[in-house]
């Protein structure tokens, strides 16, 4: 290489201008790579570029060997300790609620793994792309800036980083780094398609272009691949994919098409004609799309050029920032400026390039933000025009600079950046500005809207931190950018204002969401100016000035006609007049509640007034509080629906302002506003402007309207004073801290119910780092319950804490406050009363507003009330007027006892007391005449029953009037209560004595009415049998549709229970292989292998129907489903699915239900067969039938009895479900006269049993008496049905799979396929072989069956032959174990010598009591499957012993009738075994396996689980962060899914990972569920952390993950982000749900609550 490129290299250093030489050289090299017809794989591409252009510059770049040069470099350097790692769109980024700025300091995965962070408070979340990690910033942490990877001199990185490299070196880098720069630059900001820069223009210009494909956020995946189609004929749905997937994920553009210039246009315009919003497409010149691709090459070698070292870092970014000698923008700043013209791979490289340079030296991070801001206004216009998302634009780089605090700082000095940000808003929204320069948003752009208030977040990036030392250019550039955005403010105060409408509804609904998505952008940032604010006196105080002025500037229309005065209770007030229900309203003040909050902060801070007595009087409080007022009264009104002609879109208004996602800076301010006025004008004043506001001043002063209207605004204004004076938690209002402030708000959440942790967070407001606040006083107020295995913790406020409840708390909406009051009336039965708490007293500031409570309009009020209540006309007040005018009079009379509690009576000026005990006061006498009604039971109470639920409450107020009055006379209240206290005791134990001797005379009258009832129908008491007495009992079902009683009988119509038919491998042994079902039948269905691949599985939910009317639901489901939208996700109508109609569980067939038959045994006769049918007679016997000889007749008598004969109904319902059966289980069509039709009713049953039988084992259950009554219906009722198949199919047919079958045990009969014994699954061997013997003693003219003895020596020698070969293939399968010898041991031993000698001795030599061991261990779940099955066949009852958890093998042997030392079967047999087992052992298929030729299912089989999941989630997010897709080479972003059935990694909803399942495109997980769980899936999304549980292409619903976080809830799409750990309990849940086989009822379950708009492509996944 070094011989190669010597001259070149030799060239460029000693040229004048290497310049030129660098750029001739890359004229003729970069069209040769790029642009050759011959078209190069990427690979090959890659190579060459590297040895013929990269090596060479790197050799420039060093003067010597890359390799050599770097080892020198690297042995003098230390770079950046900073990560620096760039997020891709959602990787999976932590942030540190305790060590955290602010929450957008970040860590990656691997260095919060590594770091201190791990064990504080912390949140997890989906990176949205474009940032990068943070260990190592130390501004970014309080403390642990850096993980232990980053360590090593980290916390200095930033400020200690210099350049090393020598003088000659940085020389050569930064000339080269300055040409290349250059030429990335003009290339990707290059806009002609043909032409070249005339230094790069190549001598003879090749007639080669490209139509490039250009990827847009507009066209869909189906559009684009539907266009190329079309348009450059590609027909191969995998190239169109790749070529889709490039375009929209990787490069942001594709060459669809190469040729000469006229083809491509061709391709162009036909491209463009298909579409009518066409796709953008262009066509460049060959080595111009060279160059172009170079470039983009270039960044990336830049980036792993100036990752060698800081010197090179530096030299890159001095050549990128150095501005020009012409005036023209830095390179930097040429890219920016073009970064909306850009497609998505360029922008890709530049910001990457931007993040690994300048974003990672702390004065080079500072220059890069003043160009960012400089040129920030034009940059966030592009963004708006660009139809790219944020994550890939420049504009996301704001928060890489704006959220460092000093940066910030820095910013707002030398470029103010508080005004550029504003005025940039304000440009972009003054189309939006009306006549009166207000802000109207009718017909607006929601796109361009949204992109607008991007913006916002920069603003609130800012002023994340607040300074803490402030200088005069901070001060003065701050307060420049403050009156800039009161400018922005102003354009917002009063905008959109209402009218109520008269006479008919409005026509349109006015726009308002813009409106409110400005506020909510808003809410923080105008908190943030307030700390700002408040950081600084003289930053205060000027704030507020400015802030006043500007207020005053506002030209909304508030006053046009001159002034009234107003009379009441010789009171004047001099105010303009005004009606909100008649005259424009506006919602939006921001400026007016800003005021406020400055206001507030100031006495908050400095806990008095600042403003000069002369100052104070320059303020009118009545005008401040004047818009404030309207809006609180336009909420009152609309509670009191007069403004429902106004539409939705007003009550949508009203409720924001009071959520909780905008009340902090909108409700809540008003109130503190009207605080403030209250506390600064006359009381009486105030009042009067109250009543004037709510238009009552004429109700409160004569006029009688009996309006409901008045009713309802008279209790809102009452609503409004109890706020004013009581809701005090604001800190500079009173002495609270914001700790109290959330107590307060999380004890009123908790007095409406119980709340979960995710709950409370909802209903508590958030600040500028999205913290509530709420964990650091949960345990103050309420106490924990954990969750179950469903639902989630809950919290309860504390007993102690109940005493703060407000039953009028400001922050309940209506059906809060009734549900709230409603729950504490129940826990507070003892109290009986909701009284006023305590509040804290008042800042000096506003310690006047309690004079409202004492001041003669207040009083005034309440009298009205009380004597319109007292006129006994139910239209003139109501009952939530008198609780809230009796909740005043609380207020008032706890204020009384605190002042004088705390001073003598001479100081106390508060006299509310003594004004309503006055004499000449009417308010005494109608309050006393309210007592009197309700203590004495006086005949008004009749007339207003409505007002006892207060009785409790007045009596309270009482006793309050009685406890100031004696400290008014500084006597004891207790003498003076006692009397009254006394009668009360006295009246409720007389009312207790009499409720009990009335319930003691009604049971005494019900018990004489019983008695009288037994002796006049004594007859049917006498004719009733006594317990256990009764004969054999009836199977008596009801029908769950027609409700009516039927006994199950065979000639009766037939009943049915609800059942579903589905492919399983819960069992398998082999998981991911499925068998493919043959039609010769030599296997399976015939045979099911050992490793159980895939059962079929019929379960019940225990429902019963008759057949008739399941049959017309059935039709009446398929009639009406087929109409319902989106019906194909829940029901397969073509498959038959239906919904059970009680418990709506996923059904597709019905089982009939088959009595028992009646089994009569002659014990004699028993014993004589017995004596004859021993085990070698009965195989005699078999054989010779089997062969076609009649070998029953001599015994015809003893063995054979009349076949039993069913109705039709039960007999189609039987074809029914075999069909179903059939049809599902082989995926095949459907065949009644198939000949495997019994042989899957017969494996079903088989299945169904070991897949209970796994079930009570994996939870440790009894055999018997443990299952559900769903379970062991549908069990009975399957054995029954599938011993009945002998009698519908052909008896040919059964004798066929009979003698099949019974080749694997005889050899003798056995066919030429038939398989070994360790290829087939014995049990079910044992239930195709009991169930299918019937069909050997039919004849042919009489339909006859085997006698109930027969039977049972043919279930006893079956069952004794299955069970030794089953013991057989244990043994050939065990591994080496040891044990202790006794007679069962010897017996084993001599079974096993000699299957060792008959295989030739390839099984290892092992003793006699590991062999025992082994085989009881391995054949005793066959036994307790053989039990199961001949229980629900005959019905014999089990002993007790199988009741009971514990294994009892000898029960289990004794009650199948087998010798608890199994071996003895092989020694009682001995004869008739030992050519078996040399048969058996010397077959080749057995040899094969013991040699290890062929894999071996060892017994007992393992018990499938799903696997095992990490205890904290992290780690699986850890594993998903390093998931790569194994068809993709890109690293954008994917959605890691894992399999929880075997623990495969899936790359889910991505295109690069579709394949075919029947000729449909379908993802990766359906793809990997047809193969895992023959369709059923249960997978989990791990950046999603939710369960997907799939059946089929297109069923899917989502499940809860079984992670938790500390709260006890489960954290869908890491929303809430807390750290989340396993719950055992719900996994284990999630087990049970897969191994019973709920999968799809729990899939149709979801999907029939949920009502499905839009169906979702399961299929995709």
């Amino acid at each position: 290489i070094i011989f190669i490129f010597h001259p070149t290299i030799q060239e460029w250093l000693e040229a004048a201008d290497s310049r030129v030489e660098v750029l001739r050289y890359l004229k003729e090299q970069v069209p040769r790579i790029f642009c050759l017809k011959k078209e190069f794989s990427p690979q090959e591409e890659e190579e060459l570029m590297q040895s013929r252009i990269l090596q060479p510059l790197e050799f420039f770049l060093f003067g010597e060997n890359p390799q050599e040069g770097l080892q020198k470099l690297q042995q003098g350097s230390t770079s950046s300790q900073l990560c620096g790692r760039v997020f891709k769109e959602g990787e999976t980024v932590y942030s540190c609620r305790d060590c955290a700025i602010d929450p957008t300091c970040v860590l990656c995965m691997d260095c919060f793994q590594d770091s201190v962070h791990k064990s504080h408070r912390y949140k997890m979340h989906a990176s949205s792309g474009g940032g990068f990690c943070d260990c190592g910033d130390v501004e970014a942490w309080k403390i642990g800036p850096c993980c232990s990877k980053h360590d090593t001199g980290a916390a200095t990185a930033m400020v200690t980083d210099e350049c090393v490299l020598e003088p000659e070196l940085y020389e050569r880098a930064e000339k080269l780094f300055r040409i290349l720069l250059l030429y990335v630059t003009d290339f990707l900001v290059w806009e002609e398609s043909s032409n070249l820069p005339d230094e790069l223009q190549p001598r003879q210009k090749e007639p080669a272009y490209f139509c490039v494909l250009y990827n847009d956020e507009h066209h869909s995946y189906d559009h684009v691949i539907y266009t190329l189609q079309r348009s450059v004929n590609c027909d191969q749905a995998e190239d169109v994919m790749i070529w889709i997937y490039t375009i929209t994920v990787a490069q942001g553009r594709r060459a669809v098409k190469r040729g000469s210039l006229r083809s491509c246009q061709q391709a162009r315009d036909l491209i463009r004609h298909i579409s009518l919003q066409p796709l953008r497409v262009e066509i460049l010149h060959a080595a111009v799309m060279a160059h172009q691709t170079f470039a983009l090459r270039l960044g990336s070698w830049f980036q792993k050029i100036i990752s060698y070292s800081v010197g090179f870092r530096q030299a890159f970014c001095q050549v990128a920032l150095e501005t020009n000698i012409d005036g023209h923008p830095c390179l930097i700043s040429r890219l920016m400026l073009h970064d909306a013209r850009m497609y998505k791979g360029a922008r890709k490289i530049v910001h990457e390039l931007i993040f690994s340079s300048m974003l990672m030296d702390t004065e080079f991070k500072r220059l890069f933000a003043i160009e960012f801001t400089k040129h920030y206004k034009q940059l966030q216009k592009d963004f708006i025009n660009d139809d790219h998302e944020r994550s890939i634009s420049i504009t996301a780089l704001s928060v890489q600079i704006f959220t460092v605090p000093t940066l910030a700082r820095q910013l707002i000095e030398e470029c103010n950046v508080i005004k550029v940000i504003v005025d940039t808003v304000m440009d972009l929204l003054r189309e939006h500005l009306d006549d009166n320069n207000r802000f109207f948003f009718l017909g607006y752009n929601s796109d361009k809207f949204t992109r607008i208030q991007v913006i916002f977040h920069d603003l609130r990036y800012i002023l994340i931190s607040k300074p803490s030392v402030w200088t005069e250019e901070l001060r003065g550039q701050f307060l420049e950018g403050l009156k800039v955005f009161l400018g922005f403010l102003k354009c917002m105060q009063g905008m959109e204002e209402v009218k109520r409408q008269f006479g008919q509804h409005i026509a349109v609904e006015p726009e308002w969401e813009a409106g409110f998505s400005l506020q909510m952008q808003l809410r923080h940032i105008l908190a943030m100016f307030q700390d700002w604010c408040s950081s600084d006196n003289e930053i205060l105080l000027l704030a507020f000035k400015e802030c006043h002025k500007v207020l005053r500037e506002c030209n909304n229309q508030a006053f046009q006609r001159e002034p009234t005065d107003y009379y009441m209770c010789k009171q004047i007030l001099n105010v303009r007049p005004y009606k909100v229900s008649q005259e424009p309203v506006s919602i939006h003040l921001p400026i007016s509640r800003l005021l406020a909050g400055i206001y507030n902060c100031h006495c908050w801070h400095l806990r008095k007034m600042f403003f000069p007595c002369s100052l104070q009087e320059l303020y009118d409080y009545t005008q401040l509080a004047e818009h404030p007022l309207r809006c609180v009264v336009l909420a009152a009104q609309v509670s009191a629906e007069m403004w429902r002609r106004n539409g939705l879109s007003l009550v949508s208004q009203v409720y924001y302002y009071q959520d909780v996602k905008c009340r902090d800076e909108m409700y809540d301010k008003d109130v503190v506003m009207l605080q403030i006025a209250a506390s600064k004008m006359d009381p009486n004043h105030f009042l009067m402007l109250i009543l004037l506001r709510f238009e009552l001043f004429d109700y409160f002063n004569g006029s009688c309207s009996t309006k409901d209207q008045r009713n309802r605004l008279t209790e809102e204004m009452l609503y409004l004073l109890i706020i004013i004076i009581g809701e005090r938690y604001v800190p500079g209002i009173s002495h609270v801290t914001k700790e109290d402030v959330t107590m307060r708000e999380v004890v009123h959440l908790l007095c409406i119910e119980p709340m979960a942790h995710s709950s409370l967070v909802k209903g508590l407001p958030e600040n500028e780092s999205h913290e509530t606040g709420l964990e650091s006083v949960i345990a103050k107020v309420a106490t924990f319950k954990k969750p179950g295995v469903s639902g989630h913790g809950l919290y309860e406020v504390k007993k102690e804490r109940l005493v703060e409840f407000n039953p009028f708390f400001y922050h309940y909406s209506r059906s809060q406050h009734s549900k709230a009051e409603e729950s504490q009336k129940k826990r507070r039965t003892q109290e009986g009363t909701l009284r006023p708490p305590i509040p804290p007293a008042f800042c000096p500031a506003f310690s006047n507003i309690v004079r409202l409570l004492c001041c003669d309009i207040m009083v005034h009020i309440l009298r009205r009330i009380f004597q319109r209540a007292a006129e006994d006309r139910a239209t003139h007040w109501t009952e939530a007027m008198i609780q809230r005018a009796v909740h005043l009079i609380g207020q008032a009379l706890l204020e009384e006892k605190t002042q004088l509690e705390d001073s003598t009576v001479e100081e106390v000026t508060f006299d509310f007391s003594l004004k309503a005990r006055s004499e000449c006061n009417p308010v005494t006498f109608f309050f006393n005449y309210f007592i009197i009604t309700f203590f004495f039971g006086c005949t008004l109470i009749k007339a207003i029953p409505s007002l006892e639920a207060q009785k409790d409450m007045v009596k309270w107020v009482l006793q309050m009037f009685e406890i100031v009055k004696c400290l008014r006379e500084k006597s004891s209240p207790a003498a003076s209560m006692s009397s009254a206290q006394d009668k009360e005791k006295a009246e409720r134990k007389r009312k207790a004595e009499a409720a009990k001797l009335h319930r003691q005379k009604i049971m005494a009258q019900m018990s004489a009415m019983q008695k009288n009832f037994i002796e006049s129908n004594k007859m049917l008491y006498d004719n009733m049998p006594e317990s256990g007495t009764q004969g054999e009992p009836k199977e008596v079902l009801t029908c769950i549709l027609c409700q009516e009683e039927q006994e199950v009988l065979t000639q009766a119509p037939a009943m049915v229970l609800t059942a579903c038919v589905q492919r399983s491998t819960v069992l398998t042994q082999c998981r991911g292989k499925i068998p493919t079902y043959k039609e010769d039948g030599t296997t399976y269905p015939l045979f099911m292998p050992p490793e159980l691949a895939v059962g079929t599985h019929t379960g019940s939910c225990g429902h019963v129907m008759h057949a008739t009317c399941w049959q017309k639901y059935f039709e009446a489901v398929q009639n009406t489903t087929r109409n319902r939208l989106h019906a194909e996700l829940i029901v397969d109508l073509e498959n038959g699915e239906y919904l059970c109609p009680l418990c709506k569980s996923l059904c597709n067939t019905v089982i009939p239900l088959i009595p028992l038959e009646p089994i009569m045994f002659n014990y004699e006769n028993a014993e004589i067969i017995g004596q004859h049918l021993t085990l070698p007679r009965w195989i005699q016997i078999l054989c010779a039938r089997i062969k076609g000889l009649k070998s029953f007749s001599s015994l015809n008598s003893l063995l054979l009895v009349l076949r039993r004969k069913f109705s039709d109904s039960i007999t189609e319902m039987l074809l029914v479900c075999a069909t179903t059966v059939h049809r599902v289980g082989l995926q095949t069509a459907p065949n009644e006269l198939c000949p495997h039709v019994p042989l899957m009713a017969w494996n079903t049953c088989a299945f169904n049993i070991q897949a209970i039988e796994n079930i009570l084992q994996e939870e440790d259950k009894p055999l018997f008496g443990s299952l559900q009554n769903r379970q062991l219906a549908g069990l009975k009722a399957i054995v029954q049905f599938s011993g009945a198949q002998r009698l519908k199919s052909s008896q040919a047919v059964i004798q066929r799979h009979f003698t099949d079958m019974f080749g694997v045990l005889l050899p003798v009969v056995s066919r030429k396929n038939t398989p070994c014994l360790l290829e087939v699954d014995f049990v079910h061997l044992l239930v195709g072989l009991v169930l299918s013997i019937p069909s050997l003693y039919q004849e042919e003219a009489v339909d006859l069956g085997p006698s109930a003895v027969s039977s049972a020596y043919n279930h006893l020698h079956i069952l004794h032959l299955v069970t030794m070969a089953h013991m057989l293939q244990v043994l050939l399968s065990s591994t080496v174990a040891s044990g202790e010898e006794t007679e069962e041991a010897k017996a084993a031993a001599e079974l096993y010598t000699t299957v060792s000698q008959h295989t030739g001795s390839l099984i290892p030599d092992v003793s006699g009591s590991s062999v025992a061991e082994r085989v009881k261990r391995g054949i005793q779940p066959f036994l307790r499957c053989a039990a199961l099955f001949f229980n629900c066949l005959t019905g014999v009852q089990p002993p007790e012993e199988l009741f009971s958890a514990s294994g009892h093998f000898e029960a289990l042997c004794s009650y199948l009738a087998l010798p608890s030392n199994v071996f003895q079967l092989f020694q009682e047999h001995r004869d008739t075994v030992a050519p078996l087992l040399l048969n058996y052992c010397g077959n080749p298929a057995i040899t094969k396996v013991l040699k290890g030729k062929t894999h071996i299912v060892r017994y007992p089989r393992r018990r499938n689980r799903l696997i095992d999941l990490p205890e904290d989630y992290s780690v699986l997010l850890n594993q998903a962060s390093h998931f790569q897709c194994p068809k993709s080479t890109d690293d954008e972003r994917k959605h890691p899914t894992l399999c929880l059935f075997c623990g495969a990694m899936l790359c889910s909803q991505s295109s690069c990972c579709l394949s075919q399942l029947d000729g449909e495109d379908v993802g990766a997980c359906t793809a990997h569920a047809a193969t895992c769980g023959a369709g059923v899936g249960m997978f989990l999304r791990i950046r999603e952390c939710e369960i997907v549980l799939m059946a089929g292409k297109t069923r899917g619903s989502t499940y809860p993950a079984p992670y938790l976080d500390d709260y006890g809830e489960t954290d869908p799409h890491l929303g809430r982000g807390n750290p989340l750990h396993l719950c055992p309990e719900r996994y284990r849940k999630l087990n049970q749900l897969w191994q019973q086989h709920c999968i799809l009822e729990e899939i149709a379950r979801s999907l029939e609550v949920v009502n499905v708009m839009f169906a979702f492509e399961w299929q995709m996944l």
